[in-house]
């Protein structure tokens, strides 16, 4: 049995943690549930690696927290307490004294209806009954393999005015073959879900990348925008001119290669990572975003990662008090090159300093847009004092 050890040093106050590596998956759920006290639970969130039946998994949760209301997703990796983690079921429970959630699955998925999905997010809403002085914020977790999440968050956030969304595209390690959503004690395929969450605590959302836009320009040539593949950049094979421009043979285009060498759209005055999945058939590429023809594609260059990591996780309330805890949305692409790199230690430990407990994801969503290898997250504050930022 490799049972976590969950420190008490430099844990969140508000919500509690559990998590396990055990490889059964009813030992990983009796192990991460027993770290936590579930009376005067609202819910708890579940993050399911890879190496775990998520079938599995859901069956024995509704064993074992059979009066919790439990939501979650299959990952690309966990942020746990002990920062990245491979392997770990992760489970983040959050009180009744801070929090009061709805929830709504949308199924299928894929083909996404915008009108009835903000149709059904304006009425959960509504029927949502008002806590006073309390503030609401929107959770989505949606099928990574749909491609359906720029349409999604477009809907919600249609639907929810301003109420703000996080959020995240559930992954399964790096086979890009299946991707699962917990939702009502079931796992559900071809789905996303919405959880409609309300707080007392001052809360501040989060999202950073770490590129900077260089001059070398592409442009799509021919694309099939519902399957997110590219054919053509700048008239020539897609691959082949993507690698002529990263300096790259086509066979040695990999996700390390993507990784370090995004490419970026630009809105307005912000720019963000298309992220590029894997080589397509006849030198295509497969993208995790929406992409279009015409679309002015710029090739990106990164900063120092660690220090972006550190920068855009240090949030602070009118006080200047740092976040009880962080529930992070972070790429897997993000991930990839950290590991790459071989700063899996020093990023960890970034991690744990400003308590980020989440996952890794197949993209991410960020106040009513779906980006790629961007960090998304939302910080939450211990209820003594501050003021909403």
């Amino acid at each position: 049995m490799d049972m976590a050890s969950n420190s008490t040093q430099n844990s969140p106050q508000v919500v509690a943690v559990g998590f396990s590596q055990s490889t059964d998956p009813a030992t990983a759920v009796i192990e991460a549930a027993s770290q936590f006290n579930i009376s005067n639970i609202c819910f708890v969130l579940a993050f399911i690696p890879d190496c775990l039946d998520p079938a599995a998994v859901a069956t024995s949760l509704n064993e074992h927290l059979s009066l919790t209301l439990v939501f979650g997703c299959t990952t690309a990796g966990q942020i746990t307490s002990r920062g990245y983690d491979d392997g770990a079921l992760l489970l983040i429970a959050f009180p009744r004294d801070h929090f009061r959630c709805s929830s709504a699955l949308i199924k299928p998925l894929k083909r996404v209806s915008i009108e009835q999905v903000a149709m059904n997010a304006k009425n959960l809403s509504s029927r949502f009954h008002s806590t006073a002085n309390w503030s609401r914020i929107a959770i989505t977790f949606a099928d990574g393999l749909s491609k359906q999440e720029d349409v999604l968050v477009a809907a919600l956030e249609a639907g929810l005015d301003d109420i703000p969304i996080f959020g995240g595209s559930a992954g399964h390690g790096l086979a890009f073959d299946e991707t699962f959503i917990l939702h009502g004690g079931e796992i559900h395929a071809n789905a996303a879900l919405l959880i409609l969450l309300e707080t007392d605590l001052v809360f501040s959302g989060l999202g950073f990348d770490h590129f900077l836009p260089t001059d070398k320009r592409m442009v799509v040539t021919r694309a099939v925008p519902e399957e997110r593949l590219v054919l053509e950049i700048n008239g020539s094979p897609a691959a082949l001119e993507y690698a002529r421009l990263t300096g790259h043979d086509v066979a040695d285009l990999s996700p390390k290669v993507f990784a370090e060498n995004p490419v970026l759209v630009r809105n307005h005055n912000a720019w963000h990572v298309r992220a590029i999945q894997q080589v397509a058939a006849e030198n295509g590429l497969s993208f995790l975003s929406a992409i279009d023809d015409g679309l002015l594609l710029t090739l990106g260059r990164g900063k120092k990662i660690l220090e972006t990591l550190d920068s855009g996780l240090t949030p602070a309330d009118t006080y200047g008090i740092p976040p009880d805890f962080i529930l992070g949305f972070d790429c897997f692409l993000r991930r990839l090159e950290i590991e790459q790199n071989d700063i899996v230690p020093e990023a960890s430990e970034i991690l744990r300093k400003h308590k980020v407990l989440g996952f890794n994801t197949y993209g991410e969503q960020h106040r009513g847009v779906h980006v790629n290898q961007t960090f998304v997250g939302i910080a939450f504050f211990a209820p003594e004092k501050g003021a909403r930022l």
